[in-house]
C-alpha cells in the first residue's frame, strides 16, 4: 500500500512516498517558492534526480505537480492515481485536543485552524495542504500526526507555568512541546534495538538539530519536554535564545527602542548558536570556527553543550533512573565532538561515552556509544518522521477502509 506523507511550509511542499507497510521510500523531493514567479520542485526516485522550474501560484497547484512528478512514466513511482491508499501530513500544533494521529474530518480541520494563532508559521500552511490534498483525491483518507500530541502525556505539575491560573483557563497558555514525532520515533526504535520492552525504560531523547528539544520518557510516554508554549522555550538552538529571563523582553524594548514583537524575532531569528558566535547556526561552522580559535565560536559551543547537560541532570532527577540516553538530528547523529562535550564528566551519576565507539567514522545506523560498564546506555538513532507519519497513517487508513 503506497502512503504520501506531506509537510507543508508557507512557501514549501517536502513530500515522501511509501510503500507500507515495508517502509520503502520510493520517491521524495521539496516543491520551494510557491507563489513566486519561479517555482523550484526537486524529486528524487529509482536512483534518479529531476528538477522543475515553472511558476506554482499555491498549494493546491503545488500539490497537483508533486503527483504528476509521482505518475511520470520516467522519473515516477506511480502507475495511476488510484494507488495512492493515503495521504498523511505532518501539523506542528493539535493542543489539547489531540494525544494521538487523527483521522482528518471537518472538525479535525476546525480545530488546526483554531491553534493556528499558536503556530502561526506553522498551521496554517499545513492547513493549506490538507486542504488541498481533499480537493486533489477527495477520496483518499487523509491523517493528520501533531508535532505536540505526544506530549500530550504530560501531567500538570509539569505542563504548567506558574501564571494566573485563569491565563491557563482563558488562553491555554501551558507547555505543549514539540518535535514529538521524532521523539516517540526514536524512543521505539531504542526500545526495539535494545530487545527491551519500552514500558520498562526510562530514556531521555535528544533531538538536536538547528531546533533542539530534550524529552523525558518514562514507560514510552512523554513525561517532560524543554519546548514550551512556543518551540523558543529550552535549550540553545541555531538561532532561538531557548530559556532567559522574561525580564530581559522588556529591558531590551527599553534600552533599544523594540518592540515586543521585535525583541521576540531576535530571539527566534538572530540568537543561539548564532547570536553568540556571531559565526554561523550552522553547528558545522560553528565548530570549524572554533577549531580555528575564534573564541566566540568557543564559547557558543560550550554553552550549547552545557544547557543541553543541565536538562539531562533535571530528566534524570525527574525520572528517578535513566537506562537509556538518545541522541537524534543532524547534530545529535553527527556531531561526535557535541555528544563527548556533553556527556563528559558524568560518570559518577552513570553516564560515560566510549571514547572510540562516540568518534567511529564508519559506524552508521543506530549504534551504541557508551561504555560497556556505563550502568546509562547512550544510543545514537538517526530519526525518521516521515516513516513515523506513513506507520500513522497506513494504520488508521486500514481502520478507515474497513469501517472500523
Amino acid at each position: 500500500m503506497k502512503i504520501l506523507v506531506v509537510n507543508c511550509g508557507s512557501s514549501s511542499i517536502k513530500y515522501q512516498f511509501f510503500e507500507m507497510p515495508e517502509g520503502t521510500v520510493l520517491a521524495r523531493g521539496v516543491l520551494e517558492r510557491i507563489g513566486e514567479a519561479e517555482s523550484v520542485l526537486s524529486h528524487q526516485a529509482g536512483g534518479r534526480r529531476t528538477a522543475i522550474r515553472q511558476a506554482v501560484q499555491d498549494h493546491r497547484e503545488g500539490l497537483d505537480l508533486v503527483v504528476k512528478i509521482l505518475l511520470d512514466e520516467e522519473v515516477g513511482a506511480l502507475r495511476d492515481i488510484s494507488e495512492i491508499f493515503a495521504i498523511g501530513h505532518r501539523v506542528v500544533h493539535g493542543g489539547e485536543k489531540f494525544s494521538e494521529s487523527t483521522l482528518i474530518t471537518e472538525e479535525v480541520i476546525k480545530v488546526i485552524r483554531e491553534y493556528g494563532h499558536l503556530a502561526p508559521l506553522h498551521n496554517p500552511p499545513n492547513l493549506m495542504g490538507i486542504e488541498a490534498a481533499e480537493s486533489l483525491l477527495p477520496e483518499v483518507p487523509q491523517v493528520a500526526v501533531f508535532d505536540t500530541a505526544f506530549h500530550e502525556t504530560l501531567p500538570p505539575y509539569a505542563y504548567l507555568y506558574a501564571l494566573p491560573y485563569e491565563f491557563y483557563e482563558k488562553h491555554r497558555i501551558r507547555r505543549y512541546g514539540f518535535h514529538g514525532t521524532s521523539h516517540r520515533y526514536v524512543a521505539q526504535k531504542s526500545a526495539e534495538f535494545l530487545e527491551q520492552p519500552i514500558t520498562a525504560l526510562n530514556m531521555v531523547t535528544c533531538h538536536l538539530g538547528n531546533g533542539c528539544s530534550i524529552t523525558a520518557v518514562r514507560g514510552g510516554k512523554s513525561v517532560d519536554t524543554s519546548m514550551g508554549f512556543t518551540p523558543l522555550e529550552g535549550v540553545v538552538m541555531g538561532t532561538r535564545s531557548g530559556d532567559l529571563d522574561p525580564a530581559i523582553l522588556p529591558f531590551l524594548a527599553q534600552e533599544e527602542n523594540l518592540s515586543i514583537k521585535e525583541v521576540v524575532a531576535i530571539l527566534n531569528k538572530k540568537s543561539g548558536l548564532l547570536g553568540i558566535s556571531g559565526v554561523s547556526n550552522d553547528m558545522r561552522e560553528v565548530q570549524e570556527a572554533a577549531s580555528d580559535g575564534n573564541w566566540r565560536a568557543q564559547l557558543a559551543l560550550a554553552i550549547f553543550a552545557y544547557r543541553i547537560k543541565k536538562n539531562i541532570g533535571a530528566y534524570m532527577a525527574a525520572l528517578g533512573r535513566l537506562d537509556v540516553l538518545v541522541f537524534t538530528g543532524g547534530i545529535g547523529e553527527n556531531a561526535s565532538g557535541v555528544r563527548a562535550t556533553i556527556c563528559s564528566d558524568m560518570a559518577e551519576i552513570g553516564i560515560e561515552l566510549d571514547a572510540a565507539r562516540n568518534e567511529d567514522p564508519k559506524a552508521k545506523g543506530k549504534r551504541i556509544v557508551s561504555t560497556d560498564r556505563s550502568r546509562t546506555k547512550v544510543l545514537i538513532v538517526p530519526t525518521d518522521e516521515e516513516a513515523m507519519i506513513a506507520t500513522d497513517t497506513l494504520e488508521l487508513a486500514e481502520k478507515a477502509r474497513s469501517g472500523g
